[in-house]
């Protein structure tokens, strides 16, 4: 009999256990499971978590990187703080590098990725009137995934991560001052326009979403 020529579909790439330990202690954070200022305690998160230490220290020390954990003299990690009046300079920061990596996209985004990112955003707006926050946060997730691939730009997606991480938090902790279905419009504004290709375009929503993080900023700390 002829072998056959038919290729067997490649499986997906394993995650690494310290990438697994990462995402479920950036979830916990993100979502204020773990509270600012509370100490890290590696016992408790393995209970948490059911991973192994050894993987959840290599997770802290990429947190501890990212400005997720402090080491505090005499009392160990603790989980950062949320500092309301410098987090305009974080949306200052991130308003550049979220440019870049929009228009980016826009330029070299596959077709695929292009429907992707909106369908991502359409999540995101029936997520919002729902007023389900958690559903909102893992479609916006999704849909930076999706952007951040299609920038082809490592460094601008590794530098923009954690301003995004610390943005999420911002929301969990403050929602009752925000509006998610203006937020959802705005991301939806930064969508269409990757997937039509126009970076002119990108460029423009992305500033006005990040107008809109501000404005919510401004609430919250005035």
């Amino acid at each position: 009999m002829p072998l056959s020529t038919e290729k067997s579909p490649v499986p997906a790439p394993k995650l690494r256990a310290a990438d697994v330990a990462y995402d479920a202690l950036e979830n916990m954070i993100v979502t204020l499971q773990l509270k600012p200022g509370a100490p890290v305690v590696e016992s408790e998160l393995v209970d948490l978590t059911g991973l192994g230490r050894t993987p959840l220290r290599e997770a802290l020390m990429r947190m501890s990187s990212n400005g997720l954990i402090q080491q505090m003299p005499r009392r160990g990690l603790i989980i950062s703080d949320i500092e309301a009046a410098e987090h305009m300079t974080l949306i200052e920061t991130r308003r550049v590098i979220e440019r870049l990596i929009a228009a980016s996209a826009a330029r070299r985004a596959t077709p695929q990725q292009r429907k992707d990112i909106v369908e991502c955003a359409d999540k995101m707006l029936v997520a919002a009137k729902r007023r389900d926050l958690n559903d909102y946060m893992a479609a916006d997730q999704a849909l930076d995934h999706v952007a951040h691939e299609a920038c082809r730009n490592p460094s601008a997606v590794a530098a923009v991560i954690p301003l995004v991480i610390k943005c999420r938090r911002f929301w969990y902790a403050f929602q009752h001052e925000g509006d998610i279905e203006e937020g959802a419009r705005c991301h939806m504004l930064v969508a269409k326009a990757i997937a039509r290709g126009n970076e002119e375009q990108a460029i423009k929503a992305t500033d006005g979403l990040m107008d809109y993080l501000e404005s919510f900023a401004r609430k919250v700390i005035g």
